[in-house]
């Protein structure tokens, strides 16, 4: 048994040192309810960044704690069972899923998985298909007030981002006319406009941002997606017109310091909303739970159609959830960033 164990991070940038890799064993004999699992995926996301402080901001973020095996969204395969709804062979996931190869769970805090639903690409339920899916989809239904036919355009930040390269794809399916989304290369700009049909999309690093986005959304924006915060979301709330939408999703650029959650506006940015009656909300999607079956099966539904796709970065083992943790704060990631464990 191999897991992967946090050292507490403080406001700073994610180090190797915080992270320590350990070889352990588990109980021979499981109790009644429980399962043993063989861990196939782990999800890496930027929340978990949260995690590292003792304070996340968050009532629902609970803190990883030192020393302890850190968790987060997990797919696997039950190995042994004493629960009565698990048996061997089944696919199973849950949110909380700890950062080992082979772990004892409690059965009934499993969610056993259909890998016909996502045409069986297990990953998928981490990222279209689960837990990011359900952000994309509820956060535009819930805050983006997109209506078929309104000739609405949509902007979507940190665009090639797990829950980004989904927002863009689902404002589509949902009504959006035109989708523009923002990013850090060229690489990325590429496959949003070639693979996940988004419209346009903007590298952030080159030129000037406020002049392509006018360019790009000559009617200005009416629903826009937040995953970072700070000056590009600055950038793109000047351009929102009277009575739009912000879905106040992330704040991936933000998560290094020590602001509150979401980070106050800067005094300019903050009137242009309130003139112009820009709502920004915060959204959880935690709240809105009771949608989550029916949502899902949509969710399902268009990937089996070809409608909704999902882009990936896999790594290998569960050596390298360092470095992917790593790498996604720092966008190296296309995608939904996914280790597998078990290759």
């Amino acid at each position: 048994l191999f897991d992967s164990k946090i050292i507490l991070g403080k406001n700073g940038v994610p180090v190797a040192e915080n992270f320590r890799l350990e070889q352990s064993t588990i109980a021979d004999m499981i109790q009644v309810g429980q399962v043993r699992v063989r861990t196939l995926y782990l999800s890496v996301d930027p929340y978990m960044r949260c995690r590292m402080n003792e304070d996340t901001g968050s009532d629902y973020l609970l803190p990883w704690q030192l020393s302890e095996v850190a968790d987060g969204g997990g797919v696997g395969v039950v190995e042994e069972s004493k629960h009565d709804n698990l048996a061997k062979g089944d696919f199973v996931t849950s949110f909380s899923w700890p950062w080992q190869t082979v772990a004892i769970l409690d059965g009934s805090l499993l969610q056993k998985l259909v890998p016909q639903l996502v045409n069986g690409r297990l990953s998928y339920f981490l990222g279209a298909a689960g837990i990011t899916g359900l952000t994309a989809l509820l956060g535009i239904k819930e805050k983006g007030h997109v209506t078929v036919g309104a000739n609405q355009t949509m902007v979507v930040s940190g665009a090639a981002g797990a829950c980004g390269s989904l927002a863009g794809q689902i404002g589509r399916l949902e009504g959006c006319s035109r989708v523009v989304g923002i990013a850090g290369t060229d690489e990325k700009c590429s496959i949003l406009v070639q693979e996940m049909g988004f419209d346009a999309a903007i590298n952030y690093k080159k030129g000037n941002v406020a002049e392509q986005l006018r360019d790009l959304c000559p009617s200005g924006v009416d629903v826009y997606f937040d995953n970072v915060g700070g000056e590009i979301s600055d950038t793109v709330i000047s351009q929102m017109n009277q009575n739009s939408h912000i879905i106040l999703c992330g704040q991936i650029s933000q998560y290094n310091k020590d602001v509150p959650y979401p980070p106050p506006l800067p005094p300019d940015i903050e009137k242009i909303q309130k003139e112009r009656n820009i709502t920004r909300e915060r959204f959880l999607v935690l709240n809105y739970m009771d949608k989550q079956e029916a949502s899902i099966l949509q969710l399902c539904q268009w990937i089996q159609e070809g409608k909704l796709k999902q882009f990936s970065t896999l790594t290998y083992f569960i050596i390298s959830l360092e470095a992917a943790f790593q790498s996604m704060m720092s966008g190296g990631n296309i995608g939904k960033q996914i280790v597998s464990v078990s290759k």
